[in-house]
């Protein structure tokens, strides 16, 4: 998964909201599994309401986005869809602003010198 920043350097953003972790977590595997896509971010809004956020070229967004529809649908847990083709920066700076990832990536730990005993 990506970090909370939305460096972006992509075609697409899709959007799949989802009510569930455990469903949000099966929706963001498939859309991984589906095309070749990061998600920037899995995004809680309130209640349950979970929002996996994508980004990549526009064709593998759409399938990214359909393929975790279906899963949602599947699942009795899919509230609503989004693909934006081509955001301006405002539009990346707005959602990396207000929806942060509920998964914060940690910088790796510091690994102990090999060799030096005290």
């Amino acid at each position: 998964m990506g970090s909370d920043s939305f460096s972006f350097q992509h075609d697409a953003m899709g959007f799949v909201e989802i009510f569930g972790l455990i469903a949000a977590t099966e929706v963001a595997d498939v859309m991984l599994k589906s095309a070749n896509i990061h998600v920037k971010s899995v995004c809680n809004a309130d209640a349950g309401l979970i929002t996996v956020v994508c980004a990549g070229d526009l064709a593998a967004c759409k399938a990214a986005v359909d393929a975790g529809k279906a899963a949602g649908t599947r699942l009795g847990a899919l509230i609503g869809s989004n693909l934006i083709g081509r955001p301006l920066e405002d539009t990346v700076e707005l959602i990396s602003g207000h929806a942060g990832s509920m998964f914060p990536v940690a910088a790796p730990a510091a690994k102990p010198a090999k060799g030096k005993k005290k």
